[in-house]
């Protein structure tokens, strides 16, 4: 069986002469022999907000905000911008944190675009992504003035155009390219190789063709080049490949038709330590290593140094988040598996049934007991596949018990639903010891705010 202690979260280390097992800016164990996020006694933040509850940590937001702000600024001479990736988590109040630590956004999506804008977000520093644009988010993007549209394909590219030229304005456009480089991630997160519904892919030629087609549109104008390989990546070699790959099809750009790209924009998909085997490289480290790639290159092809943009969003948020539960039956099958339910479950973290994503875990009210037990987390919802964690060693837990499910912070509350009429558990950002309340509990009302029962079904 795997030593227990292994089995504790990306801020935990093994207990030496007695001291607490937690050891981070973001994870504690108080005096209380309590879990503490951010200064806060998470027994304390369940007796207030109640359980499931999403928390997060605010100060630890903004410590990764500001290492990767000052790594480009550093490593690109201030010729560069950090986008957080707002499909991580968006909300109005993280649109604030990015807005003040100095950060652009990208959005995917018009609800995405519409949160940022009700935040006060600066739209000069709003890039507007995805594969499918529809007719009133193009509308929507061009009505607010967004920074950048990066445009997956030849119909959205056209629409973009037509629309432009309707409201007399002229786009600034980046494409979103297939450099062709495989991940070494989940097939779902791969996102940088041909077959993939993202993009123009550069093998078949499409890359360059759309370039020259939209040369000669008129109410668009060639600004960048944008790719995107994958998802949770902890090799470096990918990330400087995939600079390589697409600063010399710049270069290539250049030659057959005379535009010179102002913009590389190079995505984002660096891992987070979700469990203890996983090593991520360090984020600073990163943008040194593909900034030498980055000089190099365009020195070898005599092209100038683009401005660089990075899109993380997930290693922004997700450390810095945890989800906390209250643990309902506890079902041993003799011989078989131990089932450990809690309140929550898939419909408020989707991730495992999706990808069968790894978490750990701790127990609130006792961190630092003896894990003496093999279980499984399991949610409410009526599926057979809404699991949280498999075969995690936990201290013996009893009902009433809370379970903090660690570095949820991405990809868990932008993620949920509603499913079963599941109401969605509220947001806490900690700090210092103090919380407030970022996105409010849902209730039942809220469940039904969009039903309507027609006049002849009530006869």
């Amino acid at each position: 069986m795997t030593p227990a202690f292994l089995n504790a979260n990306i801020l935990v280390t093994n207990i030496m002469d007695g001291e607490n097992m937690f050891v981070s800016e973001a994870i504690n164990i108080n005096k209380l022999n309590h879990l503490e996020i951010g200064g806060c006694d998470c027994v304390e933040l369940v007796k207030e907000y109640g359980t499931p509850l999403y928390v997060m940590d605010e100060g630890l937001i903004r410590k990764n905000c500001r290492i990767y702000k000052n790594a480009m600024d550093k490593h690109y001479n201030g010729s560069g911008m950090v986008l957080y990736a707002s499909k991580a988590f968006s909300s109005m109040a993280i649109y604030k944190i990015v807005e003040q630590e100095g950060l652009g956004i990208d959005v995917v999506s018009g609800g995405e675009l519409y949160t940022a804008y009700k935040a006060g977000f600066p739209m000069d520093r709003v890039y507007f992504h995805g594969n499918n644009k529809t007719i009133d988010e193009i509308k929507l993007a061009l009505d607010k003035n967004v920074k950048r549209f990066v445009v997956d394909n030849f119909e959205e590219l056209n629409n973009i155009d037509r629309i432009a030229g309707e409201k007399g304005k002229k786009a600034n456009i980046s494409f979103r390219i297939k450099p062709g480089i495989d991940a070494h991630t989940h097939d779902f997160v791969q996102t940088g190789q041909i077959d993939s519904k993202f993009g123009v892919a550069l093998e078949n030629g499409e890359a360059l063709e759309i370039i020259k087609y939209a040369s000669k549109l008129k109410n668009v104008s060639v600004v960048g080049v944008h790719c995107h390989i994958g998802s949770q990546i902890f090799d470096l070699g990918p990330f400087e490949l995939a600079a390589k790959v697409m600063l010399e099809f710049i270069s290539r750009i250049k030659e057959e038709t005379g535009i010179e790209i102002e913009e590389l924009n190079l995505g984002g998909g660096f891992g987070i330590k979700y469990i203890p085997s996983h090593d991520p490289i360090e984020y600073d480290s990163y943008i040194e290593s593909v900034s030498k790639v980055v000089k190099g290159v365009c020195k070898e092809k005599g092209i100038k140094l683009p401005f660089i943009v990075m899109e993380p969003g997930r290693s922004i948020v997700a450390s810095a988040g945890a989800t906390l539960y209250t643990v309902g039956a506890v079902k041993e099958i003799k011989n078989v598996r131990t089932y450990v339910s809690v309140d929550g479950g898939m419909a408020d973290n989707p991730r495992y049934a999706l990808y069968e994503s790894p978490y750990d875990a701790v127990l609130v009210n006792k961190p630092d007991a003896d894990k003496t037990d093999v279980v499984t987390i399991a949610g409410k919802c009526c599926e057979s596949g809404d699991i949280l964690i498999k075969d995690i060693a936990l201290p013996a837990i009893k009902a009433g018990d809370i379970i903090a499910v660690l570095a949820t912070g991405a990809y868990n509350y932008s993620m949920s639903s509603n499913y079963n009429r599941i109401p969605r558990p509220p947001v806490v950002l900690v700090n210092e010891g103090k919380s407030r309340l970022i996105v409010k509990r849902e209730d039942y009302e809220d469940l039904l705010r969009n039903d309507i029962i027609p006049e002849d079904l009530n006869k």
